[in-house]
C-alpha cells in the first residue's frame, strides 16, 4: 500500500486556523467589507454650510487623534454631494450621536439634507448650524485632507464643543444596522 499524504489534523485544544484571502485577488475588497461589518463603530453626523444651504452625511469613521490640541479624523467616500460640501467648507460640525439620535443618523444617511428652515437646526455662537439633539457637537476646521482611492481622509482641529446635558445610550453601527448599548451589556 502506498504511503498516504500527511494530513494536518488539529490537536485537541489547538485553535483552527481560518482561511485567509490573498491580497492579490479581487476578493480582498469583499473580505475587507465583511471584516468591518463585524466591527462596531460609533455614529456621527457631519454637517456643513454649502451654497444651497446646510447639508450633511452620516459617518462611522470618526475617531479622536489628540487631546492637546483637540484633533479628530474621519473619511468620506466621495467628493460629490454632501461630502463635496464638507470637503470644501472652511468649518464643519461633527455631531456624535447617541441612541436618541438614530432618526437623525438615518435621515442624513439618505440622499437629500433637511432644509435650512427645518426645526432640527440650531445655531452655534459662531453662526454655524448644528443639530441640538446630538449628544455632542464639535465645530471643526480641516487641517489636512488626503485622497486615498475613492475616499478622502480628513484631519480636523476642534474649535468649539457643545456637550449635551442629558446623554442617551451609546449608538453604534454594526453589520449595516444601528444599535444602542446599555450598561447591562458591559463586560468586566
Amino acid at each position: 500500500m502506498p504511503d498516504a499524504a500527511p494530513v494536518d489534523v488539529p490537536q485537541p485544544g489547538t485553535p483552527a486556523v481560518p482561511p485567509t484571502v490573498d491580497a492579490s485577488t479581487a476578493d480582498i475588497a469583499a473580505a475587507y467589507k465583511e471584516a468591518f461589518r463585524g466591527h462596531p463603530a460609533g455614529v456621527a453626523v457631519i454637517t456643513a454650510e454649502g451654497p444651497d444651504g446646510p447639508t450633511g452625511l452620516t459617518a462611522s469613521s470618526v475617531a479622536s487623534v489628540a487631546v492637546d490640541p483637540p484633533v479628530l479624523v474621519f473619511s468620506l467616500s466621495t467628493n460629490s454631494g454632501s461630502a463635496g460640501v464638507v470637503l470644501g467648507a472652511p468649518t464643519f460640525v461633527v455631531h456624535l450621536m447617541d441612541a436618541r439620535g438614530v432618526a437623525l443618523a438615518k435621515r442624513f444617511a439618505s440622499t437629500g439634507s433637511p432644509a435650512a428652515d427645518d426645526p432640527i437646526w440650531g445655531r452655534l455662537p459662531s453662526g454655524d448650524r448644528y443639530l441640538p439633539d446630538a449628544a455632542s457637537a464639535l465645530r471643526c476646521r480641516p487641517l489636512s485632507t488626503t485622497p486615498i482611492g475613492s475616499s478622502t481622509v480628513v484631519v480636523a482641529e476642534v474649535l468649539d464643543i457643545v456637550v449635551g446635558l442629558d446623554r442617551g445610550e451609546p449608538l453604534v453601527y454594526h453589520n449595516r444596522e444601528f444599535h444602542s448599548l446599555t450598561d447591562r451589556s458591559r463586560l468586566s
